[in-house]
């Protein structure tokens, strides 16, 4: 099962467009959806989550196969497995879902952290993803295709689906295109405000926090502060916002919009001068 949200979808004025989506799907696939470069992305890690809430969801809904394919030489499966034998590879997918939690849950009354324990379930793990980019072609094509796997292509069906049903706002040269900051927000907050919390937002994958209470603003800007202010720099939140230009040219991965990135990392440099 994949979940698949527009959170900010802009065109600039040549007609480049901007999409950012949030995403959850089998973790399985993320390293499938990693080697896709012109993309700028965020995902929830094994190391951040607590051990009882992954078990929770390892347990009750694990993540699996969407098309039990039969065993054949190659790399696709064409057929699937006989009705009977997709009720038992099911029963067998649980079953081995919920020993690998028990055996996370063990590790974790020893002592170990989550980020060990965790990785034990990542398997039967869903991961959330926020990703932007201004080129898609090469990824649909890719991946609605008979050849990929089940799971990825339904993911980019589901993505392909919701950006058709989109209607990109139009932002003229200068303006700024701002991942999870609310429409109140953007007439209350100056713009660097708005920059700052969106940036914390997309690197926390969510408007919420993990526990799922609402920051508020401060908490927002202290997140930001200590992804760019500390050392080393954690800049990828800073690429889901960005400034359209008047042009077509592309600025690091985007075609025709400017990411804060770049505004971030030339500040640094000018106070390490």
């Amino acid at each position: 099962m994949v979940e698949v949200k527009v959170v900010e979808d802009s065109v600039n004025s040549v007609g480049n467009r901007l999409t950012t989506f949030q995403l959850r799907y089998w973790r399985a696939i993320h390293a499938e959806f990693m080697t896709h470069r012109m993309f700028s992305r965020n995902a929830s890690s094994s190391r951040a989550i607590p051990v009882a809430t992954i078990m929770k969801q390892v347990r009750e809904a694990p993540a699996s196969p969407v098309h039990w394919g039969a065993n054949q030489p190659g790399m696709q499966a064409d057929a699937e497995l006989s009705p009977i034998g997709i009720v038992v590879a099911k029963t067998v997918w649980s079953q081995a879902a919920n020993s690998a939690a028990d055996f996370a849950e063990q590790l974790a009354k020893l002592g170990v952290h989550k980020q060990i324990a965790n990785r034990l379930m990542e398997p039967f793990q869903y991961i959330s993803v926020v990703v932007s980019a201004t080129e898609w072609n090469n990824f649909y094509e890719l991946r609605i295709h008979k050849d990929a796997q089940p799971e990825i292509q339904e993911l980019a069906r589901e993505m392909k689906k919701a950006q058709d049903a989109s209607t990109p706002k139009k932002l003229k040269c200068g303006e700024w295109h701002l991942p999870y900051v609310t429409q109140e927000e953007r007439s209350t907050l100056d713009v660097y405000t708005q920059q700052q919390i969106s940036t914390a937002r997309c690197a926390r994958v969510s408007y919420l926090k993990h526990d799922g209470a609402t920051p508020s603003i401060e908490e927002d800007k202290k997140l930001y502060e200590r992804l760019v202010g500390g050392r080393p720099l954690h800049a990828s939140p800073c690429e889901h916002q960005a400034k359209a230009m008047d042009d077509a040219f592309s600025y690091r991965n985007f075609r025709g919009w400017s990411p804060f990135r770049i505004s971030v990392e030339a500040l640094i440099k000018s106070k390490l001068k």
